[in-house]
């Protein structure tokens, strides 16, 4: 017999599972807007832009945290003069860009 308890509980293991989704939709979203930035500063377009932003992507399984997301772009942007700052706020602006065209997709 489930209780009271047991329901209440449940639901908030549906919640948790449903906002870690959101939050990965999110960061895979804000990490590949962040490779097609990076890509059209390093020159490329198309094909070669979808790719780099692949590779960006992939990237951020390498270790926990955003430090692999970043490592990747800086050393990519070196000749470029992108710092790691700017690097982070494009990180910032495109997250929540990816937040709100997930919300607004349902």
């Amino acid at each position: 017999m489930t209780t009271t308890f047991d329901k209440r509980e449940e639901g908030f293991e549906k919640q948790f599972a449903h906002d870690e989704e959101l939050r990965f939709k999110a960061m895979a979203r804000r990490n590949k807007m962040l490779g097609l930035w990076a890509a059209g500063i390093l020159g490329k377009s198309g094909a070669d832009a979808e790719s780099y932003a692949k590779e960006v992507v992939l990237a951020d399984f390498e270790e926990a945290g955003d430090h692999d997301v970043v490592h990747k772009v800086l050393k990519d942007l070196q000749a470029k003069a992108i710092t790691e700052e700017q690097i982070r706020a494009q990180m910032a602006e495109f997250l929540a860009q990816a937040v709100a065209q997930i919300k607004k997709s349902g």
